[in-house]
């Protein structure tokens, strides 16, 4: 059996600086002055040191004991703050509330969840602008606690004032670990989501909220994730990163095909991918509840797939995407995602009825999340019925929990490859 192997990942040293390797364009990265935050991967800044602004509340402002029992948060690191401070800057604010999927989703949840939030307290995790704290104001929720760790938690209490919300919605400026509320909460709302769901590793801070203040019952939005894979065509990609060089101008620059791949195809990659490159049905990666989900849960991903080619087709790497639903009561209908193969592919986890998804399926309006590619440097010619097969695991970064390394084996005929790489 030949044995292929596609090694990419980078070593990091602690202060996260890149010792072997490269970044590029196409990959996520962080930009320690902030600048084009979204573009640069910086998916969501939440939740970071403690500051005190002018018409923010510090957490020193609430002097009460929280209901529970106090927890002991590990301190806000260098690449945190570096985080935290490029949602300061309002471009990537900009891009999510102009995703108009994504923004309608979460104002039609917190509409058809009207009834569970009338009269009762919300915690935002992650508020940014404020504009879900302020949809759920308008939902009729008593009294709603906006948290966010960086400098636009000052704008956000601006916006709340300027609406005419600020009996409502109390802007705490700090990370959610750190902050003091005087009450338990009925309900958290959180736009968490990051690449491949998981990247930047901001659920964790829900899962903090929710064993601070939700009460036993309470009610989480979004309530479900799931992320999935499946490996995908894409030609033109590798034409044009890779092939272009065999002939540029009548000169053979064959010789820069090999740092041509790597520079194209070392990191993962944010684009759309059009549904008709899709070789096979769905493989469910991860589902989570978010009522139950750990953090130790989140610290190492794993996952076997078994997924059989719809076609003949060049095969160009692994696509991965996810959906996440809001909804309340478990039910017995079965929920399948679009792209999954009745037998071949199972969701492990309560039957229930969702009253709304949203989804960054290649087969569903594109989001500004689109979908994240794993490449392989060499394209495999597979036909239709070709198996393929492995395993995927996806570990917090040691360096930086909120890097993703991401491991992946798998078999194709009688050859086998390892692909390696990290989600910066």
């Amino acid at each position: 059996m030949e044995h292929e192997e596609e090694s990419m990942s980078e070593q990091l040293s602690g202060d996260g600086e890149c010792i072997n390797g490269r970044r590029y364009k196409s990959s996520p990265i962080y930009d320690f002055d902030g600048r084009s935050a979204k573009k640069l991967g910086l998916h969501r800044a939440r939740f970071g040191r403690r500051h005190d602004h002018d018409g923010v509340n510090s957490p020193e402002a609430s002097q009460q004991q929280h209901l529970k029992e106090p927890i002991n948060p590990p301190p806000a690191t260098g690449f945190d703050h570096a985080y935290f401070h490029s949602y300061s800057h309002l471009g990537v604010h900009e891009e999510m509330i102009k995703d108009t999927i994504r923004t309608e989703a979460y104002r039609n949840a917190i509409f058809t969840h009207s009834e569970q939030l009338s009269g009762k307290v919300v915690v935002d995790v992650g508020c940014g602008t404020g504009i879900l704290s302020i949809f759920c104001a308008q939902a009729g929720a008593s009294r709603v606690y906006a948290i966010d760790a960086s400098n636009i938690a000052v704008q956000a209490s601006e916006v709340v004032k300027a609406n005419n919300f600020a009996d409502c919605v109390q802007v705490l400026h700090g990370r959610v670990e750190d902050v003091e509320i005087p009450e338990e909460v009925d309900v958290i709302v959180s736009e968490w989501m990051g690449y491949m769901l998981f990247y930047e590793s901001m659920l964790e801070s829900v899962i903090v909220a929710r064993e601070r203040w939700l009460k036993p019952g309470g009610l989480i939005l979004p309530s479900h994730a799931t992320l999935y894979m499946a490996p995908i065509s894409n030609p033109d990609r590798y034409g044009a990163s890779v092939d272009f060089w065999r002939d540029v101008y009548g000169i053979d620059m064959s010789a820069m095909m090999p740092l041509a791949k790597q520079c194209a195809f070392e990191e993962p990659s944010v684009e759309s991918v059009s549904v008709e490159n899709v070789l096979t049905w769905a493989h469910v990666v991860k589902h989570i509840d978010c009522s139950t989900v750990s953090v130790q849960e989140l610290e190492s991903i794993t996952s076997k797939f078994r997924l059989t080619s719809m076609m003949r087709a060049p095969f160009n790497g692994f696509a991965f995407w996810f959906d996440v639903e809001f909804c309340v009561q478990p039910t017995d209908i079965p929920l399948t995602s679009d792209l999954q193969a009745k037998g071949e592919v199972t969701v492990n986890h309560k039957k229930r009825t969702p009253s709304l998804v949203l989804s960054t399926a290649p087969e569903h309006p594109q989001t500004h999340w689109q979908q994240t590619v794993i490449y392989l440097y060499d394209p495999i010619m597979v036909e239709q019925d070709h198996v393929i097969e492995g395993s995927l695991a996806l570990t917090q970064s040691k360096e930086n929990r909120r890097f993703m390394n991401i491991h992946i084996e798998f078999s194709s005929g009688d050859r086998r490859f390892v692909k390696e790489t990290v989600l910066r």
